[in-house]
């Protein structure tokens, strides 16, 4: 059930807000060490329900959080980012 998906796009997604997030293979911004970009690994209601599954799949490198509709970082994408200092 892995989908890559920017923090920015689970926070404004029906699916993910409200919901804690697992993310695997996380990029994080340098400043904040916020990751802005990951895999969703698996989510749950329940953040207890969400962190046994993650134990019982062997997956304990995960970042956890939980996704609100307020987006706590923004960033350029690094093409986009590039064309905008170019």
């Amino acid at each position: 059930m892995t989908t890559r998906m920017s923090w920015s796009e689970l926070c404004r997604s029906e699916k993910y807000t409200g919901m804690w997030v697992a993310l695997d293979n996380c990029r994080y911004d340098q400043t904040t060490r916020q990751p802005i970009e990951g895999d969703v690994v698996d989510f749950d209601e329940e953040l207890s329900e969400l962190c046994a599954r993650m134990r019982e799949m062997g997956r304990c490198a995960c970042t956890i959080l939980f996704c609100e509709e307020d987006v706590f970082i923004q960033t350029a994408a690094p093409r986009e980012a590039e064309r905008l200092q170019g």
